[in-house]
């Protein structure tokens, strides 16, 4: 049980600093071939900071363990619409424009609504899986008709280097998100068997585990007091995971969860991501008391 946590830990670790390492050297390698910040936002970053749950998604579904592919995607969501931006809210206030909530806010909620769709039969088949990708693409098309793509690359890649500093670490990053996914997987269903626990409860905890890094670098920057912390940053990846996520899960394998365990814990996370976008379009941001309910809304998740 102890070698199962230990290397539990250690997949994730390599899952989560892999891909970030991946993603930042793949955005620099793109912008000194030229290639726009704005296209590098809408594409490499928008999908390379979802790899976490897209390894895990496919992995999960190789192994049958549906529950933890959908848990790992909830709690990535909920943490991210709760814990991110109330920290980094906390930290510093956020300002967002109503139209920019609106965009990004429409975008995750559709995005979640189409995945919680998908699960009403237990089953992600492979033709829905292509149809969560689609729908992705015009996620993508949206970010790119209302130049959204800049702003969340300035948020990721600060420099552009040349291919012999960039390509080795994209390749060592993919690595370590090949095998971190596997490990995290095998032993997260070891350990829900081993403690009687449902996959579903691991995936939720993974989903917390998965976000992390996302909000110490969020938090990093508001302290900082840089203010390009945007609205697209902070939400992005929550568009993408409830679709291209799953989607990508599905296209590998059948996606089969439990309906009973999950249908709380879905429209808990719906709710509160509606909740949290209509506060920030009334009081076009997030203050410090709002930060703080957004705080308390992330620890009933885990309970639904």
């Amino acid at each position: 049980m102890i070698a199962e946590v230990g290397l539990f830990v250690l997949g994730l670790a390599l899952l989560v600093a892999g891909a970030d390492r991946a993603v930042r050297a793949a955005g620099e390698l793109a912008l000194y071939y030229g290639v726009s910040a704005f296209f590098v936002g809408v594409t490499v970053i928008s999908v390379g900071t979802s790899v976490p749950e897209m390894t895990t998604s496919i992995y999960a579904a190789s192994y049958g363990a549906g529950d933890l592919v959908v848990g790992n995607i909830v709690g990535s969501e909920t943490a991210q619409i709760t814990l991110a931006l109330g920290i980094v809210a906390l930290i510093r206030p956020v300002v967002a424009q109503r139209r920019n909530v609106a965009i990004y806010g429409s975008a995750m909620i559709l995005a979640m609504i189409v995945m919680i769709l998908t699960l009403d039969d237990g089953v992600v088949g492979r033709s829905e899986g292509v149809l969560m990708m689609l729908a992705y693409a015009q996620f993508v098309y949206t970010l790119y008709t209302n130049e959204g793509g800049e702003e969340v690359t300035e948020e990721v890649v600060d420099d552009r280097l040349p291919p012999r500093e960039t390509v080795p670490w994209i390749a060592l990053g993919l690595a370590m998100v090949v095998v971190g996914g596997n490990l995290l997987v095998t032993n997260g269903t070891a350990i829900a068997r081993d403690l009687g626990v449902s996959e579903y409860l691991i995936g939720l905890l993974t989903g917390l585990g998965t976000t992390a890094p996302e909000i110490v670098v969020a938090g990093i920057a508001a302290a900082e007091g840089r203010e390009g912390i945007s609205v697209g940053a902070l939400l992005g990846s929550n568009i993408t995971d409830p679709v291209f996520s799953l989607g990508v899960g599905a296209l590998v394998a059948d996606v089969t969860v439990s309906t009973g365990t999950i249908g709380a814990s879905l429209a808990y996370m719906l709710g509160v991501s509606i909740l949290v976008l209509a506060l920030m379009y009334w009081r076009r941001g997030l203050d410090r008391r709002a930060a703080v309910a957004c705080l308390f809304l992330y620890p009933p998740s885990l309970l639904v």
